[in-house]
């Protein structure tokens, strides 16, 4: 298991409803792997630094979690294949 640092961008013309479905999708993911001390920060509405697909402002959620390798991989799967999430970065905090 090592700690990972997630952000994840969603369109900002969704519901409310909606964004935080899919947060707790991508939560859920984490948590079926029994990933530990997860630490969910919703930055919220931002500008972007350009634009992607037409958006100017996106939704941000940054994610501070020790993980598996699999349950990251599963995470990037699943955020790859959703129209939702505009952009994506995974980083490895174990990595010197």
């Amino acid at each position: 298991m090592r700690r990972y640092e997630i952000m994840y961008i969603i369109r900002p013309n969704l519901e409310d409803g909606v964004r935080n479905a899919l947060i707790e999708e991508m939560t859920k993911v984490l948590n079926d792997f029994e990933s530990k001390d997860l630490k969910v920060a919703e930055w919220g509405l931002r500008d972007l630094a350009y634009e992607i697909n037409d958006f100017k402002k996106g939704y941000y959620v940054l994610y501070d979690v020790v993980a598996s390798v699999e349950a990251v991989n599963e995470l990037d799967r699943r955020m790859k294949i959703r129209e939702n999430i505009i952009r994506h970065i995974i980083i490895n905090r174990d990595e010197k």
